[in-house]
């Protein structure tokens, strides 16, 4: 099965460099690019990719928006988008979180970990990169508690629908940790993980693991660690 990829950044060499990378997998190929986020979202509602690599400063409609844009259209359900972002703690990611972002990965990062991103976002298995994205969630709400006045009661009662199992879960996820490393903590087996994390996604009206994380930070049920 083919991965389809859209690339979304409006510098041309960066484009070029990801089209090579990727279109040099036997299971992926580049079904379009875009050098602005109005064009981004043009472009996947046409081509339905499975992943759309997003640079979060652009022109116009920024990553942001169109994030937003293509994770608020219905039809657009299957489509993840993983942000790309040139820090490595930046507000904006946080913010692509909430707007529905699957991940993020930064512009520096390696070849091999940018195809793995790609992998691990087409599969819906795991949230990108869980020890970063752990150290850059806790980060950004360590300082002055960032989320504040974000945090949404109704997300609160909204936890009462999930069982006791699955509140342990969704701790888990929100602490950065895969199916395998949860398994393991609590003593069941992976397969049991999957199932009570989508059946959180489902309650919670999540996407996928991202929006998890974001949700269990906003409703208070995890609070950042400062260390």
């Amino acid at each position: 099965m083919t991965i389809r990829v859209l690339l979304a950044d409006d510098q041309a060499l960066l484009r070029s460099a990801f089209r090579v990378l990727v279109d040099s997998e036997p299971d992926m190929e580049v079904v379009g690019e875009a050098s602005d986020g109005a064009e981004a979202v043009r472009l996947a509602a046409r081509e339905r990719p499975d992943v759309v690599l997003m640079d979060i400063r652009m022109p116009g409609t920024d990553g942001l928006a169109a994030t937003r844009l293509i994770s608020a259209d219905p039809e657009l359900a299957q489509v993840r988008v993983v942000i790309l972002t040139t820090f490595e703690v930046d507000d904006y990611v946080v913010q692509s979180l909430r707007a529905g972002a699957s991940g993020f990965l930064g512009k520096g990062s390696e070849p091999e970990e940018l195809l793995n991103a790609i992998r691990i976002a087409a599969g819906g298995e795991a949230l990108l990169s869980p020890a970063a994205t752990k150290g850059l969630i806790s980060r950004f709400l360590a300082q002055g508690d960032a989320l504040g006045d974000h945090r949404d009661p109704a997300r609160g009662e909204r936890l009462d629908a999930l069982t006791v199992r699955e509140r342990e879960v969704l701790v888990q996820v929100a602490g950065g940790h895969s199916n395998d490393e949860i398994a393991e903590r609590l003593e069941v087996s992976p397969l049991t993980v999957k199932t009570h994390v989508n059946r959180a996604m489902a309650k919670l009206g999540a996407r996928d693991r991202a929006q998890l994380v974001v949700i269990a930070y906003e409703s208070g049920l995890v609070r950042p660690r400062v260390d």
